[in-house]
């Protein structure tokens, strides 16, 4: 069952991005999603909310979320019906000290670990309310065929990376507002970041990234075959 429509599918690979502002998951997902957080949570110890990466290779019980028919049926009309699980993770940005995002391109951090950077999506969904007042993400729309852009370098005490995209041109920037259950999908080459959470409520997504299976991963790293079959010949965990 198809998720988007052709509409959506279109606009998704002109702009890079799609919203879908409907409950990707049931009550009851959301409710065991967000109990496997708070766990996460109290178990991070001196590390920031925000650094909560990869948490399904330590915590499989995530697995059935992330290779659910809910999921995949949103991905499969982007990057079609051979699918790959590339990683997750939970982004938590705390009242009032949740750092920025830089703006970056998700593939320029990737290079030498995947053969192509085209057919990778990222699923971003809403753990809480997403708006602009507690930093939300932004994207600037058709980025994702420009190719790799020129970095600099920023303080990481205030960023959650230490580079940002040089002299970018903020006022095309199209902002995620999102309720929590609902979910946005980009391009993983598209330029996207968010502007630190100053407001006094919590920002929470947990995003989920999968490729096409017509792409060769280059790094020895766990993946699953979501749903179809492997075409590159890479080696997957299930």
């Amino acid at each position: 069952m198809m998720l988007l429509t052709e509409k959506e599918v279109e606009l998704y690979h002109q702009n890079g991005y799609c919203l879908y502002n409907k409950q990707v998951f049931s009550k009851d997902q959301m409710a065991k999603l967000n109990a496997i957080f708070e766990e996460h949570l109290a178990q991070k110890g001196d590390k920031l909310s925000d650094e909560l990466d990869k948490p399904h290779w330590r915590d499989p019980r995530l697995l059935e979320l992330l290779l659910s028919d809910q999921v995949l049926d949103l991905v499969e009309p982007l990057i079609g019906p051979n699918i790959g699980l590339w990683t997750s993770h939970f982004i938590c940005k705390d009242p009032f000290t949740g750092r920025a995002t830089p703006w970056h391109e998700d593939s320029a951090y990737w290079k030498g670990k995947i053969q192509s950077y085209e057919k990778i999506v990222t699923v971003w969904l809403a753990m809480d309310r997403s708006t602009m007042e507690n930093g939300c993400m932004r994207v600037l729309p058709g980025t994702h065929r420009n190719g790799f852009s020129e970095y600099e370098d920023v303080d990481r005490k205030f960023n959650t990376f230490g580079s940002q995209i040089k002299n970018v041109d903020e006022s095309n920037a199209v902002y995620f507002e999102l309720e929590p259950g609902e979910c946005s999908l980009h391009d993983s080459r598209i330029i996207h970041g968010a502007k630190a959470n100053t407001s006094p409520y919590r920002r929470c997504g947990y995003t989920m990234r999968y490729f096409s299976t017509e792409l060769k991963v280059l790094e020895d790293r766990p993946l699953w075959l979501a749903r179809g079959k492997d075409i590159a010949g890479n080696k997957y965990v299930n």
